[in-house]
């Protein structure tokens, strides 16, 4: 139960850290592009890169606390970073079609999943 609510919590600020960056920087740049959604993204995927490495490299984060940062509060922050990780995995294990898959597909079928959303909810 307590690994649920700090799920939670780290979720919440999360969610929270996402919506104050991608504020800032559609405050600072604007809206003509999706410049906001781009920083969190790279950021997130950095931050993830960051914390990966100083719990499974140096030892640094707990296998408890890493979950609670990388699913909690990271995945709340943003799944384009458990993509990328999940991408360079494959990669560093000299899966690159996996790898090449993973990215291409979930980009044009996530594309297609939104559009047929989008038609759904227009015959509703």
């Amino acid at each position: 139960m307590t690994k649920l609510i700090l799920l939670a919590l780290a979720g919440s600020c999360g969610t929270l850290a996402r919506y104050w960056l991608s504020g800032l920087v559609y405050n600072t740049l604007g809206r003509a592009f999706p410049w906001g959604t781009a920083a969190v993204n790279l950021a997130g995927c950095m931050l993830f890169g960051l914390l990966w490495v100083m719990a499974d490299e140096r030892g640094l984060i707990r296998p408890e606390a890493r979950l609670i940062i990388l699913v909690g509060f990271m995945g709340a922050f943003t799944t384009f970073s458990s993509l990328i990780f999940e991408t360079a995995e494959l990669a560093r294990g000299s899966q690159w079609a996996f790898a090449a898959l993973n990215i291409i597909g979930q980009n044009i079928l996530g594309f297609v999943a939104f559009a047929i959303g989008a038609i759904i909810g227009r015959a509703i």
